[in-house]
């Protein structure tokens, strides 16, 4: 079929061109973005699945550093009970020193003058904080540490699962050898006295039951720290695959999208010179059928 009027070869090369022209624009645009989804038309479903995996992986992260402040609140609690053992075990010493039958009264007032300044500085440290909450239990608890838990940690990005960790029951402790906040006020008989012989003796055995509780202490502490760590790991492989499985949707293949890239330079150069050379056909049938006319009209 000859047409006149309309120069089908070309509207056909100036689709096909136009095409290759919007392929390759979204090649270009997926390659210098290393995202396959840019917009919603590149794949819709994909891009709803992608959004709510990155949602997934953000909260993972948070979940991540909140668990990971637990760790530290847990790490600088014991940090402390190791700072008491180290006052306990000066106790101890000041008590069995005061054992000694050779010593003076007057001795055995400095070595309970020693003591009441550790007493002070142990309820010193069990009002210690992190971040301004209290790492430990502070009061007449009883000679028993309590290790019932009292903060409660998110481990899953979707808040599904928790971890409880422990403000320590140091207060057990002071009310085992004595506590006060001023050391000027303290009195000799406010927990343990060695200022007599059988009351160092008595004392002793106090502050060994005192090591022994704040010893509980730190390995329920350690307990917990082994917990929260293996939580902090699973948070980490979740959130690894996560990732994972929205780069297989999201991200672009970058060794098959630069062939794709080579194969739309390729169409959209041969697309250009067959739509200049419809548009010459159809130049050419033009200067041919005027020519004829001209020469019917001479005739």
């Amino acid at each position: 079929m000859i047409s006149i009027n309309s120069n089908v070869a070309s509207s056909v090369a100036a689709y096909n061109l136009d095409k290759t022209n919007s392929n390759l624009q979204r090649s270009l645009t997926r390659l210098s973005s290393g995202s396959r989804i840019n917009s919603a038309v590149d794949d819709a479903g994909g891009m709803a699945v992608s959004m709510r995996l990155s949602a997934a992986i953000r909260r993972t992260e948070a979940t991540q550093a909140n668990v990971n402040n637990a760790i530290s609140f847990l790490e600088t609690q014991d940090g402390v009970m190791k700072a008491a053992d180290k006052v306990l075990s000066r106790m101890a010493e000041l008590s069995q020193l005061a054992t000694d039958v050779t010593k003076s009264t007057n001795d055995l007032a400095l070595y309970q003058t020693e003591a009441n300044n550790l007493k002070a500085q142990l309820n010193r440290m069990m009002r210690e904080q992190f971040n301004g909450i209290s790492l430990f239990t502070i009061g007449t608890s009883g000679t028993t540490p309590l290790t019932s838990t009292t903060l409660s940690i998110v481990t899953t990005q979707d808040g599904t699962q928790t971890t409880g960790i422990t403000q320590a029951d140091l207060g057990s402790i002071g009310v085992m050898v004595g506590t006060t906040g001023n050391v000027a006020t303290v009195a000799t008989t406010e927990g343990i006295n060695i200022t007599t012989v059988s009351n160092a003796q008595i004392a002793v055995t106090q502050v060994n039951m005192a090591i022994q509780n704040l010893a509980q202490l730190r390995a329920y502490n350690g307990s917990e720290q082994t917990r929260i760590n293996f939580a902090g790991e699973i948070l980490t492989i979740n959130k690894v695959n996560l990732e994972a499985a929205n780069s297989r949707i999201a991200d672009v293949d970058i060794a098959s999208e630069s062939s794709n890239l080579a194969r739309l330079n390729i169409l959209q150069q041969a697309g250009t010179a067959m739509l200049a050379q419809a548009n010459m056909s159809s130049d050419r049938k033009s200067t041919r059928l005027n020519s004829s006319h001209a020469n019917i009209s001479y005739a």
